[in-house]
């Protein structure tokens, strides 16, 4: 099974509001906190951008207001089209700007988060991660604490939002273990393989992990570390590696526009230095 991700920026949004649908504005006019609308907007369009490239829609923001986004009962966001259930499943998590929204058919259970890789304080740690975990970050290296912490963490959230619980549950109740159940040795050195390559582009491999639930079952899933930011990305039934959507031309922001020319340019290089070798 695959399932497809998009991540998109602040920087990204348009300043209009003409891709929003009437309920949706109804929504953001009652949000006064200006944060609160940046990051509920910036959900929004990432989710519509990550729903119309999965469905291989037009790319026409008129379009986008066919796309409604609500959130369900469990708090979950769920997807309509033209006021009808979707064919997809969608799980949204933003962070520091950033957003990304993960799809996958109807009937997947699915959950993901992006959280920012900062220091986090021995109370944070003891309160909210195991005994398995917490002797998992005792015996790490100092160098790899703080984007273990951000993975554990992480990936709880990601296996609480596909349990349709979210932090209303203990994050006891989630134990998350790196690189697929492997030792420990081998769960350390694929953390400092990732921290090493900090700066590679989006396109960089993703790492798997499982998240035993104590109540039964477990979720297998994916981490990926780039920059300052990390992403989980769990699932049930297990999926292949994640696969990037890619965004119609003409929903593209400038910065986005230009990001593609430089890296095309590289691209190109590379290529011509490689046939004169």
């Amino acid at each position: 099974m695959n399932i497809f991700w998009l991540q998109q920026a602040e920087r990204d949004v348009p300043v209009d509001d003409q891709w929003l649908t009437p309920d949706e504005l109804n929504r953001l006019s009652g949000m006064g906190f200006p944060p609160r609308r940046r990051d509920w907007r910036l959900g929004r369009w990432t989710a519509k951008c990550a729903v119309a490239s999965y469905l291989e829609w037009p790319s026409r923001h008129d379009i986008f207001t066919d796309i409604e986004v609500r959130t369900a009962p469990s708090g979950a966001p769920e997807v309509l089209i033209q006021g009808t259930p979707g064919p997809v499943v969608i799980s949204l998590s933003h962070r520091a700007g950033v957003a990304i929204c993960a799809v996958a058919p109807s009937g997947v259970v699915l959950g993901c988060d992006v959280e920012k890789v900062e220091p986090r304080s021995q109370a944070f740690i003891s309160d909210y991660f195991t005994a398995e975990e917490q002797n998992l970050l005792g015996t790490s290296p100092a160098a790899d604490q703080h984007l273990l912490v951000a993975l554990l963490w992480s990936a709880k959230e990601s296996a609480l939002k596909a349990l349709g619980v979210g932090l209303r549950a203990s994050t006891h109740s989630a134990v998350v273990t790196p690189d697929d159940l492997s030792t420990k040795e081998n769960a350390l050195e694929c953390l400092k393989h990732s921290s090493s390559d900090c700066c590679v582009d989006e396109d960089s491999p993703w790492q798997s992990l499982c998240v035993r639930c104590v109540e039964g079952g477990i979720f297998y899933g994916w981490w990926k570390h780039t920059g300052e930011l990390l992403r989980t990305i769990v699932s049930a039934p297990p999926s292949h590696q994640p696969l990037s959507l890619a965004l119609p031309l003409n929903v593209f922001s400038e910065t986005t526009l230009e990001n593609l020319r430089m890296a095309r340019s590289k691209a190109l290089a590379g290529s011509c230095h490689h046939s004169v070798d």
